[in-house]
């Protein structure tokens, strides 16, 4: 059994969306407007039904009352009176008395009589109505009411009949009116469907075509409902794709750029050590220079590859946050920097600061920021690094200020807009080591952390980076 189960279950798992959005459209309305004109039907016949009995039982009891108040009803009912002589003629009459058989006012079948007649005989009920079949076996509607001599019951029973084929008929309108409204909700549904889906189709085989050809030009939107804004929103998705599809080009061309000047050289210096060895060698000091050279470009073709991969690995690895003394991470920095560059002087001014984010990836782009003021500083210069607060206590939002200023000749005005783009070299800087990366991945640290980075102008004539990044002068 429990192997027919789970496959009854996998069954319905792999149907339970095999039909298409419009055919399920149009069942769920054919469903809905089915069961509420089958309820509105089931209501109006029950209604009909109950009104027609309850105007039925009145005027039975009307009409026994009346009759009962005949002085000589009790002789005529004895002798068989017809029943239009009492007025009712269409209805037969019986005459029940305690202890006594049910006598007849006609010659049809006899009523079968019970016990509610009987206690209206006897005077313990006030009247009585009530259902029977009769020895005929036709359906009665009895009515039993105490005569006017308190002798006995006068009891009319009329056939029902008439109101059950009246019902019937009411009840086969009622169905026929059920299965006409559900087939103009079946033919309604489809075509709001068919029309309301139609922005939607629209919109799949725009996906598909851009699946097939990878064109991203985006959809035409109209209206402003919520298909709208899913067209809308899946615009917007293409021009995120189409964003992140150019920037992968630039840097797949770019770094085609940067590593074909190594490569060149590499290949260069190599064919002309291969010439000179092939033509009795070169000199000790010319060899020297020459696998310096290649040493050179190397380390080159290192720093360049590592920027890359540290570049993509932070674009899609995911990411651990912790609270980070934004203080610490950028004295581990100064160390190492101080590791690197021994002839250069480091000022630090630091206030703690606690951010939310990644102590590793701020790590290096403090690391990068002071690579980047070594690099353009003379010898034996100085380098300030200050980190204060801005905004602690007032209305705006709480952020850190990190500054790293160097000695250099500064950034030219035509290079400031472009210091943090990917590969960007100025003229003077393409005779120095260095990807062009180290300031674009700055950027990207400081901006997945919320905050800004900027370069201006040291008042030593220098260049100066400013961080802010939010965060609070205390941990939680």
């Amino acid at each position: 059994m429990s192997g027919l189960a789970a496959r009854a279950q996998d069954l319905r798992e792999r149907t339970r969306y095999r039909r298409s959005l419009a055919s399920r459209v149009t069942l769920l309305t054919t469903l809905a407007v089915a069961v509420t004109v089958a309820g509105v039907a089931a209501s109006a016949y029950m209604t009909a039904r109950v009104q027609m009995f309850q105007a039925l039982d009145e005027s039975l009891l009307s009409r026994a009352t009346a009759a009962a108040e005949t002085s000589a009803l009790s002789t005529l009912t004895g002798q068989q009176v017809p029943a239009w002589a009492l007025g009712a003629a269409d209805v037969r009459i019986a005459f029940v008395e305690p202890g006594q058989p049910v006598r007849s006012a006609d010659r049809g079948p006899a009523l079968v009589l019970g016990d509610p007649e009987l206690e209206v005989a006897s005077g313990q009920e006030a009247s009585s109505v009530r259902s029977i079949v009769g020895s005929d076996g036709l359906r009665y509607r009895v009515v039993a009411v105490p005569t006017g001599d308190a002798q006995g019951a006068l009891v009319l029973a009329q056939s029902l009949e008439p109101t059950e084929r009246t019902l019937d008929k009411v009840g086969l309108v009622m169905l026929l009116f059920g299965v006409i409204g559900a087939a103009g909700a079946g033919l309604t549904g489809w075509g709001v469907a068919r029309n309301g889906l139609r922005p939607v189709r629209r919109l799949t085989h725009a996906a598909e075509d851009i699946a097939r050809t990878e064109n991203l030009t985006p959809i035409a939107v109209d209206g402003n409902d919520e298909l709208a804004r899913l067209a809308t929103a899946f615009n917007q998705m293409l021009a995120a794709l189409s964003a992140s599809r150019d920037r992968q080009r630039q840097l797949v061309g770019d770094a085609s750029h940067e590593l074909r000047t190594p490569l060149t050289s590499l290949r260069t210096n190599l064919d002309l050590l291969r010439q000179a060895d092939s033509s009795g060698g070169l000199s000790p000091e010319s060899r020297r220079e020459l696998l310096d050279d290649v040493s050179a470009q190397i380390e080159e073709m290192t720093t360049l590859i590592g920027d890359l991969v540290e570049l993509a690995r932070d674009e899609t690895l995911p990411h651990t946050l912790e609270v980070v003394d934004l203080a610490e991470v950028v004295e581990r920095a100064v160390a190492r920097v101080r590791r690197r560059a021994p002839g250069l002087e480091l000022v630090v001014d630091l206030a703690p600061w606690w951010v939310t984010g990644e102590s590793g990836s701020l790590e290096r782009a403090v690391t990068n920021l002071l690579d980047n003021a070594a690099k353009w500083s003379p010898p034996l210069g100085t380098v300030r690094v200050r980190l204060s607060s801005q905004g602690v206590g007032a209305g705006a939002a709480a952020r850190g200020v990190l500054v790293v200023e160097d000695e250099g000749h500064g950034i030219a005005e035509a290079d400031l807009p472009h210091v943090f783009d990917r590969f960007y070299r100025s003229t003077e800087s393409r005779a120095l080591p260095g990807s062009g990366l180290g300031l674009s991945i700055v950027r990207q640290v400081v901006e997945r952390h919320g905050g800004t980075v900027s370069a201006g102008a040291a008042a030593s004539g220098g260049a100066a980076f400013t961080v802010r990044i939010p965060g609070r002068p205390e941990p939680d």
